[in-house]
């Protein structure tokens, strides 16, 4: 059985998103996947190729006004083409995100990657875990620190660069990557026996 190929398409405007992006990487690269990073405002005819024989791709962008950024957007509308022809049904999908509140309508923007990826014939892979801090035996250091469901999702300062990313934030969006990863092989492994 050969890898799973796990790609995560992202915007990020000031830096935040793009560590978050490298922590989904780091997670799905620990269980095994071939990653690739592609930034959807600069994506190129090989890196759309790339997204085609993918297993799965992850979503990333920050929350701006109360939904993904426009970049973001434009690349979901050129995705119309893939939607056509249904070249990604059956591929798995997850998404990420950032804003500076704590809740920033985040959940927001998951539910929009999450009907793209309907729109497409995807499958969702959520973040699987319980949420953190939410008891007063928790922490702000809980993974899933902010109850998400959907996806990863992380707050940073609006007035702080990317290096303020919280830790805990990373560390979820770490575990979105491996579930990602491991969801791909077990679907890899349920295609080859069929």
């Amino acid at each position: 059985m050969t890898t799973p190929v796990v790609s995560l398409a992202y915007h990020s405007g000031y830096g935040h998103t793009a560590v978050i992006a490298e922590a989904v990487r780091a997670g799905a690269v620990e269980a095994g996947a071939e990653v690739h990073l592609i930034n959807v405002d600069e994506i190129t005819e090989e890196q759309w190729a790339i997204l085609d024989r993918s297993d799965a791709i992850v979503f990333g962008s920050p929350t701006y006004m109360g939904t993904a950024s426009g970049a973001f957007h434009v690349f979901a509308e050129a995705t119309s083409k893939r939607w056509a022809t249904q070249a990604w049904k059956d591929k798995l999908a997850a998404g990420f995100t950032n804003s500076a509140s704590k809740s920033g309508d985040k959940l927001h923007t998951l539910q929009y990657f999450q009907i793209l990826a309907a729109q497409l014939g995807m499958h969702w892979v959520n973040l699987g875990l319980l949420p953190g801090w939410n008891s007063s035996t928790g922490s702000e250091q809980d993974l899933n620190r902010l109850g998400v469901f959907a996806g990863a999702a992380a707050q940073t300062n609006a007035d702080e660069g990317p290096e303020a990313v919280h830790k805990a934030d990373i560390a979820t969006a770490e575990v979105l990557g491996r579930r990602v990863a491991e969801t791909a092989t077990v679907f890899r492994r349920g295609l080859a026996a069929a």
